[in-house]
């Protein structure tokens, strides 16, 4: 009898190791994979490029990226006609635009070249931890195991002296001159991240307490000061979301952002209007630059 519960355990132990092997093996994979054929444009951030949660993933891409069909990148190479490289990928900080290293993939970049007209970038959420904190902020009030897991390991978010914004603002601004090193021609566009949060007070959509919301919404606001400094000093065009989003914060009638939960599982993210929103903003920021003598 011992012997053979041995042996189911031993079994059992044998699939498990093979399964994550297998897991790892297709991750180191995927994670290779490069958009195929010539890219007029190459787009280029974290999840809210990517559109986690706005629709079918593009095929071919790594499934760990969540780059669905839908993200602003995608909508942006439709309204334009352009041939795109998408290079986003969810839970990317910018290092991994310029380095690599985000599940066994390489630099972000890494498909640019002086063939490249458009470059788009929105990153930064991640390095200073913006949308897990507000995820967990309303993630431990819910009656979930989940909830219960973030009320019994998580510490509480960062406090505001201790996320590390001058090291963004110089990665964002190494990042972006790779960028013109590597496509001098290219016009490069930095989107910043919408606004979530409202100017004052919270409501039901947010799971999040008014002293959360103002805690918060410091750091938001930093984070999209930070983006749009480094963009100007790296010569780049910005294309301020946090600004024009102010009547589509979640709170809104016609929010360009998700609140807690969301029906798609990307709470704090992009909706598909918020993600139709910077494709157009960018396209007229384009327009814009050519018009200019």
């Amino acid at each position: 009898m011992g012997s053979r519960i041995k042996a189911g355990c031993l079994g059992s132990a044998l699939v498990l190791v093979t399964l994550v092997v297998v897991a790892i093996a297709l991750a180191v994979f995927q994670g290779k994979r490069t958009p195929a054929g010539p890219a007029d444009y190459v787009a280029l951030g974290s999840s809210y490029a990517a559109g986690a949660g706005l629709g079918p993933l593009q095929k071919n891409s790594p499934l760990l990226c969540a780059r669905s069909v839908n993200g602003y990148p995608q909508q942006l190479a439709r309204l334009r006609h352009l041939r795109i490289a998408d290079m986003s990928c969810g839970g990317a900080v910018t290092a991994n635009v310029l380095h690599g290293g985000q599940a066994f993939q390489g630099p972000q970049i890494r498909v640019i070249d002086a063939r490249t007209r458009l470059v788009t970038l929105t990153v930064g959420g991640n390095d200073i931890g913006y949308v897990s904190d507000l995820s967990l902020l309303a993630a431990r009030k819910a009656d979930t195991p989940f909830g219960w897991l973030v009320r019994s390991l998580w510490k509480g978010p960062k406090p505001l002296g201790t996320r590390d914004y001058a090291k963004l603002r110089r990665e964002l601004v190494a990042t972006l001159r790779a960028i013109h090193d590597r496509a001098p021609e290219a016009t490069v566009v930095v989107a910043t991240y919408p606004k979530i949060l409202p100017p004052g007070g919270t409501c039901p959509a947010l799971g999040l307490t008014g002293a959360e919301v103002e805690q918060m919404r410091q750091v938001g606001d930093r984070l999209a000061a930070v983006t749009r400094s480094a963009a100007q000093q790296a010569g780049a065009i910005v294309v301020d979301m946090n600004a024009q989003a102010d009547g589509h914060h979640v709170c809104s009638d016609e929010p360009s952002t998700s609140g807690w939960p969301a029906a798609n599982g990307a709470p704090f993210h992009p909706t598909l209007p918020g993600a139709k929103a910077t494709a157009q903003a960018i396209s007229q920021a384009l327009e814009t630059e050519r018009a200019r003598p």
